[in-house]
Formats: structure tokens, C-alpha cells, sequence
């Protein structure tokens, strides 16, 4: 076996410039592979972290009913104290839970006096909210903000950039918060503008924030009700799985018809930016797809040529008792010896080409949201997959002209000119 690659080496070497040409080839395929994959997945990483840390959440729970009808906010399926209780006993047994946080979801006029306008909010309790989303105080510029004093206290409102621009609000400013009740009736209150929240990619990046208990007090809510349950997990690759025993243990709750009485999404279910995130793993698998598609070209091309330039050779060779199986095994070498020469190369390159732009760091912007930094990392087990398929496709690739030569009848290739 060891004579039989020493012998596949010096047949590649006889042909220095082709050999070379094939590798680098090849090579440029799988570093552009291994790059494309360490800064598309860490775009994609980073995005999920800012929407599910900063907004959103991880997973959600909802009265049956209550996402198909997010867009008017409806109060009427807000979760009752005894539905939340048994949303919170069952989170808080649950050992893949980190935090949950209630909130309740309105929308209401804000007027500065002025001018009015409608915006959604948040109505949140603050030390829970931060558990579940811990990056939302870094998109929030408060003034004169001592530390301490929280994310948000009763009477105060963070209102969304977009509209403290348009309306020329400014932290410290006094405006009115006008809502209708489930009930029908109106009732307003006075906030302090604490601070403002930048606006990110979303419908969850237009959203005020407020203190739970203002919410209740703006609605007339006298029991402890709300709209939705955020959930952060202690493990984010075990989301499906946290998922799949909430939604099980959730559909054991029926309501009075017999119906299922919650619902639970997770983030994939509940942001746009999901449909982003497929596209990137579709163009990822793409460039996969070209990139094997360059190494089988590459390799077959290579490999026929080699078998027509040698037919004398092989006859030569099959003429002295050489069997058909090590004639062929010497071509199979050939072909991986190519595609394992050139895979080494493009890991050392790729990994090199992933640590120099961890060096630089690269910057841009998503919407409005700016200086976002991707880190783009080496996912050493698709590094593996990708260098085993580019391994496999070179043998496969390779067996075509190997098995031609195989048959080869020594008179024939012995004539051959």
C-alpha cells in the first residue's frame, strides 16, 4: 500500500504544473468554503443573539390564539392569575429554564402635548426582563442615570428613537399615555421619559417599554393578568428540547371547550429574521454544492488526462502481471492523494485567513443598528465534513478513469501512439 502512494506521488510530480494548478483549484474552493461558513454563521449567531438578548427572547407562551392576533394586541387573551400560576410552577420545575419574565403587551397614543401618536409597548418587570433578555439595557441611552436605580421604575417610559425624533421628545420630558381597556374604556396617565431604545431589525424593534405595574394601572387591570411569558434556556442548542417538554407539558391545560389553553413559540416562530437565517444556510449549502462540484470537475479532468497520456504505461505495466486491481488502486491513490494534499492546504488556509479577520475586526450595520462586530469562528467538525466529502467526491471522481485503465488490454495500449 506504501509503494503504491510513493508510486501515485512521483506520477503527480511528473506533472508539476497541472498537479499544481488542480490543487490550487481546488484549494481556493474549500478556503472560500471555510470562509464563507466562519462569517455567515457568525453573522447569523450574532443577529439571533441580538433579537433573543436584546427584544424578543428565547421562547414565548401565549394564551391559545394570541399570535395569529399579535398584530392588534388583543387584551382579551391575556393569561388569567390562575393560567400564569400554572405557567410559572411548571417553568420554575423545569431545570433547562434560566429565567422567565411576564409581560403584557398593549398599544396606546402618546401624546407630548403637542402631537399624538400611536405606539406598542412592553409592559415589563424589570429585574426579571434583564434575566431574560440581558442585553436590552445596552440598545437604551438614559440621562443622568444613576446607577442602581434600575432598568425602569413606575411612572417612567422608554420610548423608541424613531419616535422621540420625530416627535422631538427628550429624556426628562413629560407625555401622556392614552389606552382603551378590554373593557372599552379610556383611561390616560403622565410618564417620564426615562430614556430612548434604539430601534432594531423587526416589528419587536418599534416597541416602547413600560413598568408592569403602570400597564395595569393604564388598563384597570385589578388581577394580576398578562399577556405573554419569555423564556430564556440555560442551553441555547437545547432549545428544541426545552421546547418540546414545555409544549408537552403545556397540552395537558384544556380550556372549558376542550381546546388547548396555551401556546408556546420560539424565536424562529416569532421574528422575521428566521426567514434570513434559512437563506444563509441555503446559500451556505450552495457554495458547498460548488465547491464539490470544482473538486469532481477538477479531479476527473486531471485523472483522464493522466489515464491518456500513460496508456502505453499501463500496458506496459499490465503486460509484466501487474493485476487489474493494482492498476486501478494506483489511480484511486492518485486522485486522493490530490484531493488529501489539497485539503490540508485549504484547512491551514482557512483557519490562517478566519484568525487574521479576527485580528481586524469587521464592522457594519444592520438597519439602524451600528458597529456591529462579527467574530467569525472555525466549526472544527464541519471542518472535518467538509474536508471528508472533498476526500470522498476526489475517489469518486477518480474511479471512472482508474477503472478504464483496469481494463485496459496490454496489446492494445502497447500499440497505441
Amino acid at each position: 500500500m506504501i509503494n503504491i502512494f510513493k508510486i501515485a506521488a512521483r506520477n503527480l510530480l511528473r506533472y508539476k504544473r497541472r498537479t499544481l494548478l488542480t490543487s490550487l483549484l481546488i484549494t481556493v474552493g474549500v478556503v472560500m468554503v471555510i470562509l464563507f461558513s466562519g462569517l455567515s454563521g457568525s453573522f447569523k449567531q450574532m443577529m439571533i443573539g441580538l433579537i433573543t438578548d436584546a427584544t424578543l427572547a428565547q421562547m414565548q407562551i401565549h394564551k391559545k390564539g394570541y399570535v395569529s392576533s399579535i398584530d392588534t394586541s388583543p387584551l382579551n387573551l391575556n393569561l388569567g392569575p390562575k393560567a400564569y400560576g400554572k405557567v410559572r410552577d411548571m417553568l420554575e420545575k423545569n431545570p433547562l429554564v434560566e429565567s422567565y419574565s411576564p409581560r403584557i403587551k398593549l398599544g396606546a397614543m402618546l401624546s407630548n402635548y403637542k402631537e399624538t401618536t400611536n405606539i406598542r409597548l412592553n409592559a415589563i418587570k424589570p429585574d426579571s426582563e434583564i434575566k431574560v433578555c440581558p442585553a436590552l439595557p445596552d440598545r437604551i441611552t438614559f440621562r443622568d442615570r444613576e446607577s442602581g436605580q434600575g432598568l425602569i421604575n413606575p411612572g417612567e417610559i422608554i420610548i423608541p428613537d424613531k419616535l422621540a425624533k420625530g416627535l422631538k421628545i427628550k429624556q426628562g420630558d413629560t407625555v401622556v399615555l392614552v389606552a382603551h381597556n378590554k373593557e372599552g374604556s379610556v383611561n390616560g396617565l403622565n410618564f417620564t421619559v426615562a430614556g430612548v431604545i434604539e430601534s432594531v431589525a423587526g416589528p419587536q424593534g418599534k416597541e416602547g417599554y413600560i413598568h408592569i405595574k403602570d400597564a395595569r394601572d393604564l388598563l384597570r387591570i385589578d388581577k394580576p393578568e398578562v399577556t405573554e411569558v419569555a423564556i430564556r434556556t440555560r442551553d441555547f442548542n437545547r432549545i428544541d428540547m426545552l421546547y418540546a417538554e414545555i409544549n408537552s407539558a403545556l397540552a395537558e391545560y384544556k380550556n372549558p371547550k376542550g381546546n388547548p389553553m396555551f401556546e408556546i413559540h420560539t424565536w424562529e416562530a416569532l421574528s422575521p429574521f428566521y426567514n434570513i437565517a434559512r437563506m444563509i444556510d441555503l446559500m451556505a449549502m450552495s457554495m458547498k454544492i460548488i465547491m464539490i462540484a470544482i473538486v469532481l470537475i477538477s479531479i476527473l479532468n486531471v485523472m483522464m488526462m493522466s489515464v491518456y497520456e500513460r496508456i502505453r504505461e499501463i500496458g506496459t505495466i499490465a503486460a509484466i502481471g501487474t493485476a487489474p486491481g493494482k492498476i486501478m488502486g494506483l489511480f484511486l491513490a492518485e486522485g486522493f492523494s490530490l484531493g488529501l494534499i489539497s485539503t490540508l492546504f485549504a484547512n491551514a488556509i482557512g483557519v490562517g485567513a478566519i484568525y487574521i479577520l479576527n485580528i481586524h475586526k469587521i464592522t457594519f450595520s444592520f438597519g439602524r443598528t451600528e458597529n456591529l462586530l462579527l467574530s467569525p469562528s472555525v466549526n472544527f467538525n464541519e471542518l472535518i465534513w467538509v474536508s471528508a466529502i472533498v476526500l470522498l467526491v476526489s475517489i469518486f471522481a477518480t474511479i471512472q478513469p482508474a477503472y478504464k485503465a483496469s481494463k485496459m488490454e496490454p496489446v492494445d495500449a502497447l500499440r497505441h501512439v
